[in-house]
C-alpha cells in the first residue's frame, strides 16, 4: 500500500490528541486520517482544523490501523467497537487496560518485544505508562544478564487521571499559594498540591494497588519472565506530565554501572542523563533527568545509575518518561510501525 494507510484515533482526549500529534511528526504513512469519538463535531490540535466522526461500528469500513486511545481503570471505546474494527480488517492497538493479559493479544513495547506483534489476531495491548518506561530501561540491562529481583517506586504525574485531575491540580496550587481555602476534591483522593498521594488507585485484597500489581504481571508478559520477582509502589505527585521511577535492580551476575550505562545508551529510544559536570562550588555535580526534562520527549530517560554498596549484583536506576507520549501515544503508534515493517497488517 505504497500510497498509505487509513488510521483511525478512537478518542479525543488528552492521549487521542497526542497520537495525532506522534502521528503527524512521525511522518506516518497515512492516506486518511479518521478522528472518533461521542459525536461529530470539529477540533483544533496545534492551529489546524480535524473533523471528528461520531464512533459507530461503520466508521471503521475500510480502515487499516484503529488506534484507541482508552482510559485507564474504565471499560474503553476498544470493549464496544474493537470486535467491530477487527470484522472490517483493521488491526486494533488498545491504550486500554481490558485486552493487555488476554493470552490471546500480545502487549507490546516495540524496543522490547516487537516481534511479538506477528502472532496478534487483530488486537494489540499497549502496555500501561508505568510499566512501558519501567521495561524499556530493564530490557537493556536483562540482556546482559537475566533480571531476578526489581524493587521500583513510581512518581507519577496527575495528567495520567485526566484533564480534570489536571485542572484540579492547578486549583490546589493556585489555593496554596494564596492562601485561600482548598478547593474539594473531585478528580483526586485527597490534596495533592504540597503533597504526595500513595493511594490513588483502586487497592487490592493484597494490599497493593491496580496499578502496582499491572506492573507486575504486565513485565512478566512482556520480557516472558514470570519468574522475575517485582515489588512496586505507586505515588501521585504534583506534576502535570512525566512518570519518574526509582528502579532497584538485582541480576544474575554483577552489572557495574559503566556497563549498565554503555547497554543503555546503546539501546534505541533511550537517552542517559548520567553525566558528571563539576563546578567550583560543587566538583561532585552530577546531571540527571526530570519530569521537565521529558515532557514531550521521545525517549525514556535514565539516570542515576549506580551500583548497590551492600549487593553485589544490585544496580539502581532512576527513570523518567513522558506518560503521555512515550508511556502511551508513541508507544502505539510505534507498534502501528512495527505491523508495517514485519507485513503483519491484515489487508
Amino acid at each position: 500500500m505504497s500510497e498509505g494507510y487509513v488510521v483511525a484515533v478512537v478518542g479525543a482526549g488528552a492521549v487521542g490528541v497526542e497520537m495525532i500529534r506522534v502521528l503527524e511528526e512521525r511522518k506516518f504513512p497515512m492516506r486518511e486520517l479518521r478522528i472518533l469519538a461521542r459525536s461529530d463535531r470539529e477540533m483544533e490540535i496545534d492551529g489546524r482544523k480535524y473533523p471528528v466522526r461520531a464512533t459507530t461500528p461503520e466508521a471503521f469500513e475500510g480502515v487499516d490501523i484503529a488506534l484507541f486511545a482508552g482510559t485507564e481503570g474504565e471499560k474503553g471505546a476498544a470493549v464496544t467497537f474493537g470486535e467491530e474494527a477487527v470484522k472490517r480488517g483493521a488491526v486494533v492497538i488498545d491504550n486500554g487496560s481490558d485486552f493487555r493479559m488476554d493470552p490471546r493479544v500480545p502487549l507490546v513495547v516495540p524496543e522490547v518485544n516487537g516481534a511479538d506483534v506477528e502472532r496478534h489476531q487483530g488486537i494489540i495491548a499497549n502496555p500501561n505508562c508505568s510499566t512501558i518506561q519501567m521495561v524499556h530501561a530493564l530490557k537493556p540491562i536483562h540482556d546482559l544478564s537475566p533480571i531476578r529481583r526489581v524493587v521500583v517506586s513510581t512518581y507519577q504525574s496527575i495528567s495520567g487521571s485526566g484533564a480534570p485531575a489536571v485542572k484540579e491540580l492547578e486549583a490546589q496550587v493556585r489555593a496554596a499559594a494564596s492562601g485561600e481555602a482548598m478547593p474539594a476534591c473531585e478528580n483526586i483522593p485527597a490534596q495533592l498540591a504540597m503533597n504526595v498521594l500513595a493511594g490513588c488507585w483502586k487497592f487490592r485484597e493484597n494490599g497493593y494497588q491496580e496499578e502496582e500489581w499491572k506492573m507486575v504481571v504486565e513485565t512478566h508478559k512482556i520480557l516472558h519472565d514470570d519468574q522475575m520477582k517485582i515489588t512496586p509502589t505507586t505515588v501521585r505527585v504534583p506534576v502535570t506530565i512525566g512518570h519518574a521511577e526509582s528502579l532497584y535492580v538485582e541480576t544474575d551476575r554483577k552489572i557495574t554501572a559503566e556497563e549498565a550505562r554503555e547497554a543503555l545508551t546503546r539501546f534505541p529510544n533511550i537517552r542517559v542523563v548520567d553525566e558528571c559536570r563539576p563546578t567550583e562550588k560543587d566538583p561532585h555535580a552530577r546531571t540527571y533527568p526530570t519530569p521537565l526534562d521529558a515532557a514531550g520527549a521521545s525517549e525514556t530517560l535514565v539516570g542515576r545509575i549506580r551500583e548497590d554498596p551492600f549487593v553485589e549484583t544490585g544496580l539502581c536506576m532512576w527513570v523518567v518518561a513522558d506518560n503521555l507520549r512515550k508511556g502511551a501515544a508513541q508507544n502505539a503508534v510505534q507498534i502501528a510501525e512495527e505491523l508495517i515493517a514485519r507485513n503483519c497488517l491484515r489487508r
